[in-house]
């Protein structure tokens, strides 16, 4: 099959858009996801990572 030379250089456009956009899509949810991370508290030593709560206080409590 041939293929007039303006069609292909058309088809060779859009494709090229295409990925761009993809790109650029996938660059935001990169972002936005970092970002986010970046919000939440960070890991600190020592802290629970579980969703209950330790018996003890993490403050070093002062000797009597």
């Amino acid at each position: 099959m041939l293929m007039h030379p303006d069609l292909m250089l058309t088809l060779v456009n859009e494709r090229h858009r295409e990925l761009v956009a993809e790109s650029e899509r996938a660059h935001v949810l990169r972002s936005a996801r970092w970002a986010r991370r970046a919000r939440r508290s960070p890991a600190v030593r020592g802290r629970p990572t579980g969703t209950l709560a330790s018996c003890e206080p993490s403050a070093a409590v002062p000797a009597r």
